[in-house]
């Protein structure tokens, strides 16, 4: 939205009688920079706002998720729910970061292979008897390049939450994404929810540090 200023311009001189003109001047509202942004760029300007430091986020890696991310979440502020790094290693405890939340979510993995990937789910995580999530929820990997994985359409084994596990993605065999409940033990295997490639370098992985965004 643009803000207005006015500005009073007062006119003088010898052979005319003075007057008084009103000129009003439309401002662009400021936006504040990206932690990770410079002044010079202009495609930086459409990075996201962070609102606490990321352990594994660089510029690369919000210049890719920024797009991808669905429109609704667009333009808003991300703000860091569950760190390992902040908050310890259990699962229990991400749930419960994200208990009075109603937002999506961005989960994000660097493993001991310095390999980053994740997962966005429609819904905050937590504990649940039956999948949840919707058709917005996909994997991606920067390992070794940029992938996003979307709804196959194949299967609604979006997300489920135990408190032993974090499963996401499935149908017939191993999920795309699966931690423990101490989050530092994960595999990743292509499902039918998403027809994905493993994540990661290897099937199974060991977690460096795993952070939870959300919108706001």
């Amino acid at each position: 939205m643009r803000q207005q200023s006015v500005k009073i311009l007062y006119y003088a001189n010898k052979s005319e009688e003075p007057f008084v003109e009103i000129v009003t001047v439309k401002q662009q509202k400021k936006r504040r920079p990206s932690i990770c942004s410079s002044a010079d760029s202009e495609s930086e300007d459409l990075l996201p706002v962070l609102t606490d430091r990321s352990q594994i986020l660089n510029e690369h890696h919000l210049e890719q998720l920024v797009s991808e991310i669905p429109a609704r979440t667009q333009g808003y502020s991300w703000k860091l729910v569950y760190s390992t790094t902040q908050h310890g290693t259990s699962l229990t405890t991400l749930y419960r970061q994200m208990r009075e939340s109603d937002r999506p979510v961005l989960m994000v993995i660097k493993d001991t292979d310095e390999q980053v990937f994740g997962a966005f789910s429609s819904e905050p995580f937590r504990v649940s008897k039956y999948c949840y999530g919707t058709g917005e929820t996909f994997l991606y990997s920067f390992s070794p390049e940029f992938q996003i994985f979307r709804w196959s359409g194949e299967n609604s084994y979006f997300v489920r939450g135990f408190m032993d596990s974090l499963q996401m993605g499935g149908g017939g065999g191993p999920f795309g994404l699966w931690l423990d409940s101490d989050l530092y033990h994960g595999s990743s295997y292509s499902c039918d929810t998403f027809c994905n490639r493993p994540l990661s370098l290897h099937h199974d992985f060991t977690v460096r540090d795993l952070e939870v965004w959300t919108f706001v």
